[in-house]
């Protein structure tokens, strides 16, 4: 059975480095972890990577559009390597978990998260895993949508690389050990 793995962002130059690409940061970090570079999917709305994660063969991916509109590119790639719900992983950003915490959960809303709300219509379903990495809130009365969309602050950026890595090592506990073990490691 295939692994999907989808990192969220948003493409070009202009968000790679900003809050809302975290998702983009951990794919890329599973990608050296599988050994390939993201190429594009012949569907040309996404990037992909076929390999080997953890033992289990998987497809990384990146929506080649922008957050809001995820949905499409996501459903579009499950269905094209014929994965099913409950073996699609969704990396995101989370407003609501402190920047350097991670959750990882099977189901639930979206939170206000427009990425994952695409995803739901989409796919017809919430009942995909997401690893959630926290971003922290706005300070003061900063709007989200700025604050998503500016990059790390300099002292985030000192612990980002740490953050990504254990995001993706989460995601590999994910394939291996299952949604109770990789929480009661990782959910803090």
């Amino acid at each position: 059975m295939t692994w999907l793995i989808v990192g969220l962002g948003n493409p070009g130059p202009t968000y790679a480095a900003t809050r809302h690409n975290v998702g983009y940061l951990v794919a890329d970090a599973l990608a050296e972890r599988v050994g390939g570079r993201f190429t594009t999917h012949k569907s040309r709305r996404a990037d992909v990577v076929e390999g080997r994660l953890a033992g289990e063969r998987v497809v990384l991916g990146r929506a080649r559009s922008y957050m809001n509109e995820s949905g499409g590119p996501v459903a579009g790639l499950a269905q094209y390597y014929d994965v099913a719900a409950d073996h699609l992983v969704v990396i995101h950003d989370e407003l609501d978990i402190d920047f350097g915490a991670l959750r990882i959960k099977f189901g639930g809303g979206d939170n206000g998260h427009n990425g994952l709300k695409s995803i739901r219509q989409a796919l017809g379903t919430g009942d995909y895993y997401r690893v959630r990495v926290g971003i922290g809130r706005p300070p003061g009365r900063q709007p989200v949508h700025d604050f998503v969309l500016k990059p790390f602050s300099s002292t985030e950026r000192r612990e980002l690389g740490v953050n990504v890595e254990e995001a993706a090592d989460a995601v590999e506990s994910l394939l291996v050990d299952g949604l109770v073990k990789t929480q009661s490691a990782f959910n803090r």
